[in-house]
This record gives structure tokens, C-alpha cells and sequence, in this order.
């Protein structure tokens, strides 16, 4: 049975990564991103038709339903992947924060991310399970900034969290119509999101913040996504995986 992908944000780091890694493991992947069109062509180009690029914004409603709209054209959506996520535009201090940059990333981290998941999650309810019982596989890409304070991005903080629980409600909603739906939570990886804080993460990663002391890559999330997707996970479902060089380990 050909498997199909819906892969957001597949233009950055772990999107990208995320969208090889699918194509590698046979599937037909749906990439989408913000990035127009004429300049997301050449990244998809060798693999031919195993990818088809849309681009789109989750966070508003008009291009989300476009991107919903072309995944029911597909036969099947056997797997989604919510990568699409943006930073502040200008890291401020918690108390200088404007409402301007909290609506910008929550209606495409958090606000996105929901309603993309609702509108798939019923495309995956109405169609068949594959040969190992299962209707889909939902994985969110969150960050180690959904239980970690950073308050010069409180607003990207307050996003991934709510990521976390968008991966909960369903989690529980899904289960029982065999859709697992678990959560990454990716550290410091190497993307253009990180570049312009490099030097900073350098720092703190030399002076023993990590203890597997390097920068995470793209790859690192897609092999753990991959881990979801394989079907040996089925009776696992609202969990989340920390791919952080261990920064989540609490030490003295």
C-alpha cells in the first residue's frame, strides 16, 4: 500500500530533514512552507514526483485551507508532520513584549498547528487502517522552550507549550480510532531559526550546558519522527521525546 505525507515547514532545517527521510522510507510526501514558490523549487527538484510543494502559511485560515484542501486530493494522509514554526520577529524582554508579536507566532505555531491537525485528523478518521491497524500517525515539533523559560521570547515559550498540549487533547480524542499522536521536542539544532544566536549557543554548549556537548542537526528530529511514523510505536501515543543532547536532565 503507497503511503502519503503532510509534511509543514518543510522548507527549514528539521522540515527538510524530515521530508528526505519520507522519501527515503517510500512515501509520497505533500511539503508545505511560506516560502514561495520559485524559491522552495530547487530543494525538491531531485525527487521528482515523490514531493509535491505548496506554498502556504498555516497561520492564516484562507492558506491553511489550501493546504487542506490539496491533502483530500491525496488517496490517503498516512502520516502528518506539524514543523511549521516561527521565532519572534525581535527577542524582547517579557515585560516589552507586544501583542502584535504574540499574535504573529501563536497563530502560526499554536493556532496553526491546531487547526491543521483538526481538519487532517477527520481526512485519517474517514479512511481505511493500513495492514497494521492503524489511520495515522500525527507527530508535533515542539521545542525544549515549552517547560523552559527564555524571557526575551516569552511569546515562542508560551506557543510551544501550547503545542504540547494540542499533542495531548489529541492524543486522547484519536486513540481509540488507532491515530497515535506524539510530540518532538528538539534542543539546539543547527537551523536557520539558531544562526543568529550561534556564537551565544556555542557558549553555553563549550561551557557544559549539554551533556552530549555538540549542536543537534535537522536529522537528529528525523530520525526520531521516523521512529513514530514506523508503525512500532502503536500502543504509544501522548508522549513526548526530548532529541536535546540530554539538556532536560536535571544536574547538580
Amino acid at each position: 500500500m503507497k503511503k502519503y505525507a503532510v509534511v509543514t515547514g518543510a522548507c527549514g532545517g528539521i522540515g527538510y530533514a524530515t521530508v528526505q527521510r519520507l522519501i527515503r522510507d517510500g512515501y509520497q510526501v505533500l511539503a508545505t512552507s511560506a516560502r514561495p514558490v520559485e524559491k522552495a523549487v530547487d530543494m525538491f527538484d531531485e525527487y521528482g514526483n515523490a514531493v509535491t510543494y505548496l506554498s502556504a502559511n498555516i497561520g492564516t485560515t484562507t492558506e491553511r485551507r489550501t493546504i487542506i484542501a490539496q491533502a483530500q486530493q491525496l488517496p490517503r494522509v498516512d502520516v502528518l508532520v506539524n514543523v511549521a514554526g516561527v521565532a519572534p520577529k525581535v527577542r524582547n524582554d517579557l515585560l516589552e513584549m507586544t501583542e502584535e508579536s504574540y499574535d504573529y507566532v501563536m497563530d502560526i505555531n499554536t493556532k496553526g498547528t491546531l487547526f491543521l491537525t483538526q481538519a487532517v485528523a477527520k481526512i485519517m478518521l474517514a479512511q481505511e487502517p493500513d495492514e497494521k491497524g492503524q489511520r495515522g500517525y500525527i507527530i508535533n515539533i515542539s521545542s525544549l522552550s515549552a517547560y523552559t523559560s527564555s524571557v526575551s521570547r516569552g511569546e515562542y515559550c508560551i506557543s510551544k507549550a501550547g503545542v504540547s498540549m494540542i499533542t495531548q487533547l489529541f492524543a486522547d480524542r484519536l486513540a481509540a480510532h488507532q491515530i497515535t499522536v506524539n510530540e518532538i521536542r528538539p534542543g539546539i539544532i543547527a537551523t536557520g531559526m539558531t544562526a543568529p544566536v550561534k556564537a551565544k549557543y556555542d557558549h553555553l554548549i563549550e561551557s557544559g550546558l549539554l551533556p552530549n556537548p555538540r549542536w543537534g542537526e535537522p536529522e537528529d528530529v528525523a530520525e526520531a519522527v521516523a521512529m513514530f511514523y514506523s508503525g512500532s510505536l502503536r500502543y504509544t501515543t501522548g508522549q513526548s521525546v526530548d532529541v536535546d543532547g540530554g539538556f532536560h536532565i536535571s544536574r547538580l
